[in-house]
């Protein structure tokens, strides 16, 4: 038959039992002559061809042929948890940290000086300020508290109909507010 045909192949192969039966055969031919030996020699050399075979069964047969499957409990898979590694860029991607565009003089952009915000100074003890409209209630405090050095009681806050964020802020009781006013220029 032609090289490239699968029976020449098959004729050209030996047979794969000629080829172990020789070997298979040599090591039952040997095991006679080791009963000969001494008896104390032979106890060592038993545990040996025990240790063989075992390892020749493991090789032929494999270890792991005799697992059973994991009984699953649910009817849905879900993709197992494997090993997640946190990101190590190699450079920063930020060359500097972000400032903050909130500072003291940003968030107290003016006081306010209108009849209403003049009768909180004086019957509320309250001092009244346009402020950043991004800005919140701890913000203003710490500001103004910075800005004019008093202490603060508490800090009111609202949104006028033009966009602009008004807050109302009441002093502690040891500050007066109308010194702080003075003090600014209002007055």
């Amino acid at each position: 038959p032609p090289r490239h045909t699968f029976s020449y192949w098959l004729e050209a192969m030996p047979p794969k039992d000629t080829k172990k039966a020789p070997a298979a055969a040599a090591p039952k031919a040997a095991a006679p002559a080791k009963a000969a030996a001494p008896a104390k020699k032979a106890a060592p050399a038993g545990g040996v061809t025990k240790k063989a075979q075992a390892a020749k069964k493991a090789v032929l047969q494999g270890t792991h042929s005799k697992s059973q499957a994991k009984i699953r409990t649910s009817i849905h898979f879900h993709k197992p948890k494997t090993l997640r590694l946190p990101r190590k860029p190699k450079y920063p991607r930020q060359s500097s940290a972000a400032r903050s565009k909130l500072d003291n003089s940003t968030i107290v952009q003016n006081p306010l000086t209108t009849e209403s915000a003049m009768k909180k100074i004086e019957d509320n003890n309250t001092l009244v300020f346009i402020v950043d409209k991004r800005s919140n209630k701890p913000q203003i405090k710490t500001a103004v508290q910075r800005l004019y050095s008093v202490k603060v009681a508490k800090v009111n806050t609202l949104v006028r109909p033009d966009g602009q964020k008004k807050a109302f802020v009441r002093l502690a009781a040891d500050c007066d507010a109308l010194d702080v006013a003075n003090k600014i220029g209002i007055i």
